[in-house]
């Protein structure tokens, strides 16, 4: 962890060092593909809904082993307790959709040595390992409109019944990732790539605790739309299963992309 830290903040201030040829070892690409959340409403499902999604990423080429990778992702998350194959949690009757964007900085590996344009080096397997932030707004539907989560506190966070105060919207993250890149001829590559992203948030979701708070001592310091929202059981038992304090929520990103060479072929790139 350290050491990409290092390399997040030491990195950019050689790439502006290196004018001779930093455009040659510089490119910029979009990727496109798709997201997906893993956490108390979608506990083991991979690629369960969906949702599109979308990248712009900048990538400097250090050596042929080792590039700098900085990139925005955007996208969303969603799930419903309505799909459970489980009479528990289908019970607990909760849904959430979060809109989630993301910027992150690190380091892409190579397993063989890439040169976009070399034919001697034209494609290989890599690992991604990145430091980001990323910003979240669960919401949920809720007698046909969308409501925001997190103001509500529908755990109780921010007022005197519990000691948690309301979670960030914004939060860290470490994407971490493979992938694979080819060259298209001297000046574009392509690649497909998949990732997960590691959190430290359980409210993705907006569900963390593994238990109700009673309704009515939420709607005496929140108001009546954040006790109904807080337990939406179809039992209205207020002993049942809300969620897992055991583990963060986690999202992956995984797409198809494609970058182009920002400059001329540097003759010096290996030595």
């Amino acid at each position: 962890m350290r050491l990409l830290l290092v390399a997040v903040l030491v990195v950019p201030f050689y790439l502006l060092s290196q004018t001779d040829n930093f455009r040659s070892r510089s490119e910029l690409g979009v990727m496109a593909g798709g997201m997906y959340y893993i956490g108390d409403l979608n506990q083991f499902q991979h690629f369960y809904n969906t949702q599109v999604a979308g990248s712009i990423f900048y990538r400097y080429t250090i050596n042929p082993r080792i590039s700098f990778r900085a990139n925005v992702v955007a996208g969303s998350v969603t799930a419903s307790d309505a799909d459970a194959s489980n009479e528990l949690l289908k019970n607990r009757n909760l849904n959430f959709s979060s809109s989630i964007v993301e910027g992150a900085a690190g380091l892409e590996v190579n397993y063989f040595p890439f040169q976009l344009g070399n034919p001697r080096y034209r494609g290989t397997a890599y690992l991604l390992a990145q430091i980001g932030l990323f910003r979240m707004n669960p919401t949920t539907q809720y007698n046909g409109q969308t409501i925001e989560l997190q103001a509500l506190g529908t755990e109780g966070q921010g007022t005197t019944l519990t000691s948690e105060s309301r979670y960030y919207l914004t939060q860290l993250s470490i994407p971490l990732g493979v992938g694979f890149k080819l060259s298209l001829g001297k000046s574009a590559s392509i690649n497909i790539e998949y990732g997960f992203r590691k959190t430290f948030t359980d409210y993705i979701d907006d569900v963390g605790s593994n238990t109700y708070i009673d309704p009515a001592l939420i709607a005496n310091e929140s108001g009546s739309l954040a006790a109904a929202l807080s337990n939406r059981s179809l039992d209205g038992s207020v002993n049942g299963y809300r969620g897992s304090t055991t583990t963060s929520d986690w999202y992956a990103f995984f797409g198809l992309g494609i970058a182009f060479k920002l400059g001329k072929q540097h003759t010096c790139f290996y030595q």
